[in-house]
């Protein structure tokens, strides 16, 4: 019996939790006998706040564990310069810019930057950190740094006229 009040107490708690967030600007009903809701939310990466990126995923009320589906999108939304651009991680891995738990069973959405300094393009990349009917869920979205300060242009050597 106490194990079922902790259980219970347990679930309630999850399900406050994910109904409690400060970003999120759209809430869609998947109908009537279900208890999942496509949550979507909105993130400014705090390093390079010209970028707004938003997230759509699963949410289920009541669930121990949300499906790992996501989709991202972002843009550029604001000035993105040089200074921003220096202060981010560059390695090929890049760096988490958020994270949201999505089970007690420490199943984790993650949102990565990473930095493609070939074609100058900001990466980022939602993953679940759990694999799911054999598959690690993920959506990627891009946003070129053409047309920011933060472009530089490479030199591109012209053919000599003859």
């Amino acid at each position: 019996m106490k194990k079922a009040i902790m259980l219970a107490g347990l679930i309630a708690s999850t399900a406050l939790v994910s109904g409690c967030s400060d970003n999120e600007v759209g809430d869609v009903s998947l109908g009537v006998f279900t208890t999942k809701d496509i949550k979507l939310n909105t993130l400014v990466d705090p390093l390079v706040p010209g970028v707004t990126c938003h997230i759509a995923s699963i949410e289920a009320d009541l669930s121990l564990a949300d499906p790992s589906d996501s989709s991202i999108s972002c843009r550029q939304t604001g000035e993105i310069t040089p200074e921003m651009i220096a202060k981010i991680d560059k390695s090929k891995s890049g760096e988490v810019v958020f994270k949201k738990s999505k089970s007690i069973f420490f199943k984790t959405m993650k949102i990565r930057r990473i930095y493609d300094p070939e074609s100058e393009t900001l990466m980022y990349l939602s993953y679940s950190t759990k694999e799911t009917s054999g598959s690690y869920k993920h959506s990627l979205s891009t946003v070129p740094l053409w047309g920011t300060k933060a472009y530089v242009a490479k030199d591109v050597a012209t053919p000599s006229a003859q």
